[in-house]
């Protein structure tokens, strides 16, 4: 007895098994198919994913002691020149506003004046709102 419940179990799982096993096969056919759609519609679009992909790949794996002997002098190159850029942009940046009058300290002077005005607004604003509701009591 045991035997056939267990016979007629297995069957059973068989045909579940079937069942899934045809699911995944279509399911894997319509994910080709679709990839398939979209690679003909934006060849761009899926290059661009595969760099990404790579690249992602490439960040997540550790550096060789080979690769690092091999781009230490690209990266100190890219770090001098990256320097150098960011020096002479500061640089021309600072001359020119020197050129229009520009200054640290005439900034600052500036925003202390701007804010200092908009605190002056406010407390006449609220000065005003309190006038406003005082003579409005004593009516």
């Amino acid at each position: 007895m045991t035997d056939q419940s267990t016979t007629s179990n297995y069957g059973a799982d068989e045909t579940d098994s079937a069942g899934a096993r045809q699911r995944a096969i279509e399911a894997y056919e319509g994910a080709r198919d679709r990839a398939a759609d979209t690679l003909g519609q934006a060849p761009l679009l899926a290059l661009a994913g595969g760099l990404a992909a790579g690249a992602l790949i490439a960040a997540l794996l550790p550096r060789t002691e080979a690769e690092t002997r091999a781009l230490r002098p690209t990266a100190r190159r890219v770090k001098s020149t990256a320097r150098a850029a960011y020096d002479a942009a500061k640089d021309t940046g600072g001359e020119r506003l020197g050129e229009l009058g520009i200054s640290r300290d005439k900034a600052e002077e500036t925003i202390r004046g701007l804010l200092d005005g908009l605190v002056d607004a406010a407390k006449a604003s609220a000065n005003a709102g309190l006038d406003a509701a005082r003579n409005t009591e004593r009516r």
